[in-house]
């Protein structure tokens, strides 16, 4: 449903062409959940941006394809690429407050986008809006229409979001950390909601967090991503279990364990690259415990079998 092809993502500065992915390629079937994983900076939102179309200058698209649904969408611009995007492409922010505008209701606000994107009358949208924040499990829907999105929590408003975000049935949505403002257990009241939902309307979710606790508890297939490529991807449980990557496993060792307390909790030495900064070998390496030389002077791609690939040279699979 869902095909990217070495995409490449650029930002111009100072005259200086600096990558931001570079060279990313994943897929995705009809009704599948991917999680995309990795610390801070290493470009998981930007794939989500750039696979929406929602990047904004300098960032731009500087190689590869995006393809939805046999069609191609990375080189839509105006009018055809908000029709895709509005229709078929449904986006979750970490602030649902950037998705809400605060001077309407949130009635309005869904009413609009069910008329102006499907055509159908102001009663019928009305009903699909009311029929959606039930399913969402916001106490007395057709009440709550009338009020704005301050009158709400913050686990409220995202469920509103969450509406809003399929009321026009897309066959793909992205969620970009949906639940890192949110209390423990809101989350979880999230995470199950998003996985219903859009197994009811048959979408695919692309997940993006940085808790792999939330990658463990709802994704089928995961890629874990840092400096802007995909350093392992694979079924979520065969990840989790068997990390190929020494990222992957830096990442798992940092979760504390529930048995015990530790004396220190495992931390991955060092930090991400700076955007624009270009390394010969592997751009885990100066972080990794384990590299040898040639980690250092090549950059290794994905390998593996059974659906489950590591960018690694230490890897039997890269060997």
């Amino acid at each position: 449903m869902l095909e990217v092809r070495d995409i490449h993502v650029e930002v111009e500065i100072r005259r200086r062409r600096l990558k931001v992915i570079d060279g990313v390629s994943l897929s995705l079937a009809r009704g599948e959940t991917l999680g995309i994983v990795g610390e801070s900076g290493a470009g998981k939102s930007m794939l989500g941006n750039a696979i929406a179309g929602m990047l904004e200058p300098p960032l731009h698209i500087a190689g590869g394809s995006v393809t939805l649904e046999g069609r191609r969408i990375d080189d839509l611009k105006g009018e055809e690429l908000r029709a895709v995007r509005g229709r078929r492409i449904g986006m979750v922010f970490q602030d649902p407050l950037t998705s809400l505008n605060p001077l309407f209701s949130i009635g309005d606000q869904l009413v609009e986008t069910i008329t102006t994107r499907l055509g159908i009358g102001r009663a019928e949208a009305r009903r699909r809006a009311i029929a959606l924040l039930e399913a969402t499990g916001l106490p007395d829907p057709a009440e709550r229409l009338g009020h704005y999105p301050h009158q709400f929590s913050g686990g409220m408003r995202q469920r509103v979001v969450l509406a809003l975000a399929l009321c026009l049935d897309p066959v793909l949505v992205i969620a970009d950390e949906p639940t890192t403002a949110l209390d423990v257990s809101v989350q979880a009241q999230i995470i199950r909601l998003l996985d219903r939902l859009c197994r009811e309307h048959g979408s695919a979710v692309i997940l993006i967090t940085h808790d792999m606790g939330v990658i463990a508890e709802a994704t089928e297939r995961v890629a874990v991503m840092y400096a802007g490529r995909i350093v392992e991807i694979g079924p979520t449980e065969r990840v989790i279990r068997a990390p190929r990557h020494p990222y992957t496993r830096g990442l798992m060792a940092s979760i504390p364990p529930i048995d015990r307390r530790p004396d220190r909790l495992a931390q991955i030495a060092g930090s991400m690259p700076r955007i624009g900064t270009v390394l010969p070998g592997c751009p885990f390496s100066p972080r990794c415990p384990s590299a040898v030389a040639r980690c250092h002077e090549a950059i290794p791609a994905l390998a593996g079998g059974n659906g489950h690939l590591a960018a690694c040279w230490l890897d039997e699979a890269a060997s």
